[in-house]
C-alpha cells in the first residue's frame, strides 16, 4: 500500500530491532522479499536504542529512502512517537504495524488487530471456565486485520491518499 501513496518510489527502508533475532531475521527476510516483487532497493536499518533510531533516520535520508516499513518489535512499539515525529521531520512516508502508531502521529499502519486478538483470549478463557480443558481447545489466531490512515500526516508529508485507500481503512485519523 505504501508503493501505491509514493510515486515511483525505490528505495524503501525497514527499521528492525536486531536484539531480538525471532523477530528480526523473519521481518528482514520478508522485506527482501516484498522489495524483489515489487521492484524495490530495500534497506534493513536496525536499531535498538533510542540514539538508534536517531541514527537510523540520518541514514535514511542519507540512502534517499522514498519510505519507511516500521517492523514488529516491542521496542520499536515504545518509541512509537519519537520514530513517528522524525518521519515526519525527514518527510519520509512511514507504515506500522499497529494502530497506536498512526495515534501519535504515524502515516498509516496495517496490521492484526489487536481487540480481536483480545476477544478470542476472552472466549477462550469463557471455554476453560464452563469447565473445558486448556489442552483440548483449538490453538486460534487473530485473522482480522485493519489499516488505519492518518490523514493530518499525509498532509504533512505532502501526500494525497487515494480514495481506494481511504475506502478500504477501518478508521481515518483526521
Amino acid at each position: 500500500m505504501l508503493h501505491q501513496m509514493v510515486p515511483k518510489a525505490t528505495v524503501i527502508a525497514a527499521l528492525v530491532n536486531p536484539t531480538d533475532p525471532a523477530l528480526a531475521g523473519p521481518a528482514t527476510k520478508d522485506a527482501q522479499a516484498a522489495g524483489r516483487t515489487l521492484g524495490l532497493q530495500i534497506h534493513i536499518i536496525q536499531a535498538s536504542t533510542e540514539r538508534d533510531i536517531d541514527a537510523a533516520f540520518a541514514t535514511l535520508v542519507k540512502v534517499g529512502a522514498d519510505g519507511l516499513v516500521v517492523c514488529p518489535d516491542a521496542f520499536l512499539f515504545s518509541r512509537r512517537g519519537q520514530i513517528a515525529a522524525l518521519a515526519i521531520r525527514h518527510t519520509i512516508p512511514a507504515i506500522y504495524y499497529f494502530r497506536e502508531f498512526p495515534a501519535v502521529g504515524g502515516l498509516m499502519s496495517y496490521g492484526v488487530s489487536v481487540t480481536d486478538g483480545y476477544r478470542l483470549a476472552g472466549i477462550y478463557a469463557g471455554r476453560i471456565l464452563k469447565g473445558e480443558r486448556a489442552g483440548d481447545l483449538p490453538v486460534q489466531q487473530s485473522t482480522k486485520v485493519e489499516l488505519i490512515v492518518n490523514l493530518r500526516t499525509a498532509r504533512a508529508l505532502g501526500l494525497t491518499v487515494p480514495l481506494t485507500l481511504l475506502g478500504r481503512a477501518d478508521e481515518v485519523v483526521e
